[in-house]
């Protein structure tokens, strides 16, 4: 006899979305965002969850939830993952099916919050009532007065720590990081993120040289985040006031348990909608607790909004400018960061206490 909460059918849909200009870090430029939102639906509930990925994510998902998905217990969020995860094997569960797979599992957070008529955060268990945020943009394609000025809205609005870009032209990023701290005064903490674009000697000379002049107290991936032995090595030699951060590319908790085992960074980061949903995040945390690392989580604001309140270890959100951009335009209910500096969840709504916009979204409707 089938459960009465069990998932009765669902749909994954790709969407493009155009950059309000054209935007760029350390190794690549872009000028379009692609979110695929993944639905799932049981008895009066629909589940949404979302990823930032390529187009064919939401084929990868569609063939998942058809076949790992519908029929099964809503409830049932770790047998499914499993299942799910058990199903990749012979075309491999990083990359686009991992966002595939993410999507869904927060789909199935989220539907599961909703049965059960509690937030998400709540159901999970909070730690805290709010999620800190940092300010997140500041893209190498910017000019100084479009830096200056997105800099300076954040700290207007109370956000207490924001990150630019560097990277993309070496020569000029210290004159951007002086440009950084002169528009946000000597109390916000500035944060820097190469993405990966310097060598090991360019990333220690810049440490040094950013931490003295302008107090940067975070460089996110100073070299790629495949160079272990590099990550260990900036992170042992730089200030020790400099946090050293990587993990957003990470797939799965095993790639981030090694990146900490490493020893590579100061703090771990996380991202739900590419580590394996709200599971791979949960995973995450209670890795980064027991190593013990602080963990930050990466961009797709509003599912780690719920998930910073659960996460023992948890240290802050990224505020990340397109991905605030994108949820405000595409889910009712979206939350946006307060005057202190966090984001707090509605935890009178169920779920992620979102709806999808389906008239505001159907113009950016890409699907393959």
């Amino acid at each position: 006899m089938q459960s009465p909460t069990a998932i009765r059918a669902g749909a994954a849909r790709s969407y493009t979305i155009p950059t309000d200009c054209r935007e760029s870090d350390g190794t690549y430029a872009w000028d379009s965002t692609t979110m695929i939102v993944v639905t799932l639906d049981a008895e009066n509930a629909t589940g949404i969850g979302y990823s930032y990925t390529h187009r064919s994510a939401a084929v990868v998902a569609r063939d998942l939830i058809a076949k790992q998905c519908v029929g099964a217990d809503a409830l049932n969020t770790n047998g499914i993952f499993s299942a799910m995860r058990q199903a990749q094997r012979n075309y491999g569960r990083e990359g686009i099916a991992a966002t595939a797979l993410s999507a869904i599992d927060i789909a199935l957070w989220d539907l599961k919050a909703k049965l059960l008529h509690h937030s998400l955060a709540k159901l999970l268990g909070c730690v805290r009532d709010a999620a800190p945020v940092y300010g997140s943009g500041g893209f190498t394609s910017y000019t100084d007065a479009q830096l200056r000025a997105q800099l300076a809205g954040w700290v207007e609005r109370g956000i207490p720590r924001v990150k630019i870009k560097i990277g993309t032209h070496p020569e000029q990023d210290p004159h951007r990081v002086a440009i950084a701290r002169e528009s946000i005064g000597e109390q916000t903490e500035l944060f820097v993120d190469a993405n990966g674009a310097y060598s090991r000697k360019q990333a220690l000379y810049f440490a040094e040289k950013f931490f003295d002049e302008q107090h940067v107290v975070w460089f996110e991936e100073p070299v790629s985040s495949d160079d272990l032995e590099g990550l260990r090595l900036i992170c042992r030699r730089a200030p020790a006031q400099m946090d050293i951060a990587a993990g957003e590319y990470g797939w799965d908790a095993m790639y981030l348990r090694r990146m900490m085992n490493a020893g590579a960074v100061d703090v771990i980061q996380a991202d739900a909608t590419r580590c394996g949903g709200v599971t791979g995040f949960m995973d995450a945390a209670a890795l980064a607790d027991v190593h013990p690392l602080p963990l930050s989580a990466h961009c797709g604001p509003t599912v780690h909004m719920h998930l910073a309140c659960a996460a023992r270890p948890l240290r802050h959100v990224e505020y990340f400018h397109d991905h605030v951009r994108i949820e405000q335009m595409f889910f009712d209910g979206f939350r946006a960061a307060s005057s202190d500096g966090c984001m707090h969840p509605d935890f009178a709504r169920p779920g992620l206490g979102i709806e999808l916009k389906q008239k505001d979204a159907e113009q950016y409707l890409d699907d393959l």
